[in-house]
Order: structure tokens, then sequence, then C-alpha cells
């Protein structure tokens, strides 16, 4: 009887101890759950250059395979009305990384569209930039890729609240190679320096071979990832490739692979990119904790014909202010939080990731001038109705159309490229977007209080606006 007693103690005592360890794992758990769930979630924003609205697979480009850009939108949200603030390069850079429109910070110009190689300005000192933000809340923050704001000492990344720097500090076509890839003696005749590629401070080579370029940036932002993972940081990568923009250079795993040709070889590279970059999130185990957005700077460089993407049933391209110039791709992936298969027609802009990023991260989202993103965090995680209403389309200093729910009012119209003046319309054109996406029939005529409406929106905005003076002087 004592044996079978004794016995019996010390199975319960067993239990017990093993019950405690039970217990101890799942409180182990729960906390390393709580840390996880403190932890401010990563930010991955990958940005093409001169991408089309209808280069995709996605977005229905028929021969241009996008595999891994396709699952990404299976597996996140597709904004099918997600726009680009500018249609060029560098304001539309300075509005994402600001949250502002390019006029309120002189990043814009009515003849020097962009900065250009010899340009001796670029993005104010005074001027708040994302990596900026997110550093107070801890964040490592890199720039891989493409610049463009500036490339005096005094206007690079790591001046302006980047850790990390790899890239060009302007496009590929702004050194001693036009843009069919062949020598440019003009350029050389002027004095434009050869292509510089920066290693944070450092320019590391010159006239770097372009087909490498798409996958070097790919494997600095890995390398960064897999450092602040390891640092157990929260980290923003900004990753501007300097694709599809001309001239083109295909990496030569993928040369030669695309039905659409060069174009098509080069946009299956950053493709492969993206694919590379989500992979390398799941191995590490931050997956659940990393908010990534592709989208593009501006839309198709359409008189670059074939060398050129595509606008899909857009009108125009790169350069103007109609739907092709700066509607563009938008893709949301965070897995577990942006819920997967969704195709939204929620209004989205470039400067909403600015205020979207801040919030998410509890950084404070500067009250001391004028922020023209918004929160899209209802849309992205519960696909709710979108807090921007509005949109202003600039191209440069001159405001020529304004988007008011699916209403887009044309003031002034011009060509992107050949058309020396804009065209000035009182009544202004007026479209219906939802109904009428590629922008061929004016209804000014049928909805006068839609233009009232519209011109009384410009009028409020045009009395708070204060210009800053271009930068790109």
């Amino acid at each position: 009887m004592s044996k079978l007693f004794q016995n019996a103690f010390f199975g319960q005592r067993v239990l017990g101890l093993l019950l405690v360890g039970v217990i101890s794992a799942l409180l182990a758990v729960a906390a390393r759950a709580a840390t996880v769930e403190r932890q401010p979630p990563n930010f991955v924003i990958i940005f093409a250059d001169d991408l089309g609205y209808g280069d995709l697979g996605c977005y229905g480009h028929p021969t241009i395979r996008t595999p891994r850009l396709d699952r990404m939108a299976r597996e996140g949200m597709r904004f099918t009305q997600f726009y680009s603030a500018a249609c060029v390069c560098t304001p539309s850079r300075a509005a994402l990384l600001t949250g502002r429109l390019p006029i309120r910070s002189g990043m814009c110009h009515d003849r020097y569209r962009v900065l250009r190689a010899t340009a001796t300005g670029g993005i104010p000192a005074d001027e708040v930039l994302l990596p900026e933000l997110l550093r107070t809340r801890g964040y490592v923050c890199a720039c891989i890729g493409k610049w463009h704001l500036g490339s005096v000492p005094e206007y690079l990344p790591l001046r302006h609240g980047f850790d990390r720097f790899f890239g060009l500090p302007y496009s590929n076509d702004m050194g001693h190679i036009n843009a069919w890839g062949k020598t440019n003696q003009a350029a050389i005749r002027r004095g434009i320096p050869p292509l510089p590629l920066y290693d944070n401070l450092r320019v590391v080579e010159t006239e770097p071979d372009q087909r490498t370029l798409t996958r070097r940036y790919t494997e600095k932002s890995i390398e960064f990832i897999r450092q602040a993972v390891a640092a157990g940081k929260p980290f923003f990568l900004y990753l501007p490739h300097s694709f599809p923009h001309v001239p083109l250079f295909a990496d030569p795993e993928f040369a030669g692979k695309s039905r659409r040709g060069l174009y098509g070889d080069v946009v299956r590279a950053i493709d492969w990119s993206t694919g590379v970059i989500l992979d390398t999130l799941h191995q590490l185990g931050v997956a659940d904790n990393t908010l990534v957005f592709f989208t593009s700077d501006n839309g198709p460089w359409l008189n670059k014909r074939e060398h050129g993407g595509s606008a899909g049933l857009l009108r125009d391209g790169k350069g103007s202010t109609w739907e092709g110039g700066m509607r563009e791709p938008g893709i949301a992936w965070w897995p577990g939080h942006v819920p997967a298969g969704v195709t939204t027609a929620a209004l989205g802009c470039t400067m909403d990731l600015f205020v979207t990023c801040a919030v998410m991260a509890g950084a404070s989202v500067p009250t001391d001038r004028v922020i023209d993103g918004y929160d899209l965090s209802p849309v992205l995680l519960r696909n709710e109705a979108s807090p921007r209403k509005e949109m202003f389309f600039y191209r440069g200093t001159r405001l020529m159309a304004v988007r008011l729910g699916p209403w887009k009012a044309h003031f002034k119209t011009q060509a992107a490229y050949g058309q020396r003046e804009p065209q000035s319309h009182d009544p202004p054109l007026l479209y219906h977007l939802e109904h009428d996406p590629s922008e061929r029939f004016d209804v000014a005529k049928e909805h006068p209080k839609i233009v009232a409406e519209i011109k009384a929106l410009v009028q409020r905005h045009q009395s708070e606006l204060k210009p800053a003076p271009s930068r790109l002087e």
C-alpha cells in the first residue's frame, strides 16, 4: 500500500512539473508574441521608374509575364485608382518622401522638369522626409536605387534620414550613355560627368554596367534587411529601381526571354527582384510584420516607342497630367493584415504612403506644415473607403487638373511632349473617370454643378497654397 502511495505521489509530482513546464512555455510564447505585437511594422516601398499602368500581368498586359507581382496582388490588395503625385521623376520622388505636393517644397520647375546631372539644387534641409520620422521610432532606413533629389553631397540620402544608400543620384540616361544605349558624345562635349554609382557618400564606379543594376539593388536590399532583422531593428527599405526608364538594359538571366522584347525583359527582372524580397521576408520570419507596397513614379515614356511602356486603357503617359501620366499600379502586401485577393477602387496616392507609414510606426506626422497625404490604414487593413477624396494634378508649378470623387476637371491640357504651351479650358473639360477612365467624353455641359464644386475646391486650395522657390534651377 505504501509503495502504491509513493508511486501515485511521484506520478502527481511529475504531472505537476509537466503542467508547470507547459504553462511556462505558454507564458514565454505569449511574452514573445506581445514583444512582436509591440514591434512596429517594417516598411518596404518598391518604386519602379516609368512603369505604365498597363505593364503588369495583373493589370492586363497580354505578353509581359510578371508572376511574382501577380502573386503579390493575389496575396494582397491591388489598387485600380492609385496615383503618383507628379508626372516626372524628381517631383514624384519628393512627394512620396515628404507627403507634400512638390510645389510646396520647390521640387518642381516649368522648364527643368527634373534635376539635371549638373544641377546644384536638391531637397530642402527643412523638409521632413519619411526616414527622418521613422528614425524617431528606432528604425534603420535604406535607399537602394535611384535617388534624384539632389546629387551634391548635402542632398544625398544620408543627409536626409537614411542610414544606407547604394545607387544612382539621378536617372540612368544622365551620363555618357544615351536613350538607345550608345555613347552620348554631345553629353561629353557639354561637360556632363559620367554616371556615378554611390555606396553611401562615396562614388565607387562610373558608368556602371546597367545590365547588373537591378540584381545589385536586390542583393544590397536583401543584405540590409538581414542586418536589420539580426539587429532586432524595425526597418524601412526604399527601393526606387532605375528601370524601366530608358536606356533599357536586361539582366543576362532575362535577356531575350519576354515576348514583349527588351522592355519586357527589364520588367521581368523587376518582377523577379520583388519575388526575392518577399521570399526573404518569409525566410527571416518577418513577413507578417512587414508592409510592402509596389508602385511607379509616373507613367510610361511613350515617345520612346517600343522602349517605352503601356498605360493600358489610360490616355497619354509620362510627362502629362492625363490619367496615363500619373495613375499607376499599386499593390499592397502584408500577410495577416492586408486582406488577400482584394481589388479596390479606393483612391490613393504616393503621398499617402508617407502618412500611412508614419501612423503605423507611431511617429508624429508634422503639424508645422501642410501635409497632403492621408492615412490609408482603413483601406489597407479593413478594405474600407479611402479618406482621400481629391487629387491635384500639377505639371511643374501649373495646376492642370483636379479630381473630386469620380470626376476630373482639366483646366489646362498639354501633351506629354511636343506641345510647347498648355491649352486653357473655360469651362474645364470634365470626365467621369469611373465611367470613362480613358478620358474620351467631355461631360462638362451636362454637369455644371460638379464643375462649380471643383472650381470652389481649386479656389480653397490656391488660397492656402504657398509655393516655394524652385530648387531645380
